[in-house]
């Protein structure tokens, strides 16, 4: 249809809404049907609609009306979480009533003091470690020189220096035939001496460096109790012609061992490097007496 053109139908019939206008018994409806309540329409008027008109937010459509809320007071329609069957799994169990307990503060500081001592014990150790390491550095500067000889005891002999005649304890060379060191006597010069050389066979064998082949002069020190003793003495296997006299030089009263140390000599012919030394008990020898030290001196001089 157009403008001005209504059409032939009446104005209700083109009404695109006019359904809504429909009573429930059919397109247009019995006009207020007797009996079913429903109201009789005019023609031109629209029927009244199911839905009044209401204010904006008057009406909320599936929702419980609300009701007027006082604050302080739960909400009827609200219910926490934990009040619920099985609660609220999410939060931590409350803590536990009473105070906190407190740290062992005493038990830190113990710990912390603990700690300093153990380092600075550390580092004590350290430092006395290494003034050992020193001191044992400068000793070993300090060890036997190319000229020394050692006993068999480890120990140095009076040689430490280059060139210097040796000196050697009787009781640290080697021996024979039943002589054996002893300290009972005093005065020995080292305070142990060799004992039981006044039997045949017995013997005192000393190996001597000589820094040149010539003619020196052997040392014994003894000890007899008054009375003269001698023995024999041989250099590189050779015996000499005339024994080791063991004299009583100073006269020291007969029987009495410890006034009876005193010194003797013999003239020697070494090579040069080293000789074999050797004072024995031999047949025909008095050698009731004890042998104390030995060295070398050079021919012609004295001790």
């Amino acid at each position: 249809m157009t403008a001005g053109n209504n059409g032939a139908d009446t104005p209700e019939n083109d009404d695109p809404f006019a359904y809504l206008y429909r009573s429930e018994g059919g397109e247009g409806g019995a006009p207020g049907s007797a009996g079913t309540g429903a109201p009789t329409r005019q023609p031109g008027i629209p029927r009244t609609s199911y839905n009044q008109v209401r204010a904006v937010g008057e009406r909320q459509y599936g929702q419980q009306p609300q009701q007027a809320t006082t604050y302080g007071q739960q909400n009827a329609h609200y219910a926490a979480p934990e009040t619920l069957p099985g609660g609220d799994r999410t939060r931590s169990a409350p803590a536990p009533d009473g105070p906190e307990p407190r740290r062992n503060r005493h038990g830190l500081l113990i710990g912390a003091v603990s700690v300093v001592a153990v380092v600075c014990i550390g580092i004590g150790v350290a430092m006395l470690n290494n003034g050992n390491e020193s001191k044992a550095g400068e000793a070993g500067k300090q060890g036997p020189t190319a000229g020394d000889s050692v006993k068999p005891n480890g120990k140095k002999t009076g040689k430490t220096k280059p060139g210097e005649l040796p000196k050697e304890d009787a009781a640290s060379l080697r021996l024979d035939g039943g002589a054996g060191a002893a300290k009972d006597i005093q005065g020995s010069a080292s305070g142990t001496y060799v004992a039981g050389f006044n039997q045949v066979g017995a013997k005192v064998q000393w190996k001597a460096d000589a820094p040149q082949a010539g003619e020196y002069r052997l040392y014994v020190r003894y000890g007899i109790p008054g009375e003269d003793a001698n023995a024999t003495l041989s250099v590189n296997g050779k015996p000499n012609a005339q024994p080791l006299g063991l004299k009583n030089f100073i006269k020291s009263p007969q029987g009495d061992w410890e006034k009876g140390w005193q010194t003797t000599w013999a003239p020697v012919t070494l090579n040069e490097g080293t000789n074999t030394i050797e004072i024995s008990c031999g047949q025909g020898n008095q050698c009731n007496a004890n042998l104390d030290q030995v060295w070398l001196q050079r021919g012609g001089a004295k001790p």
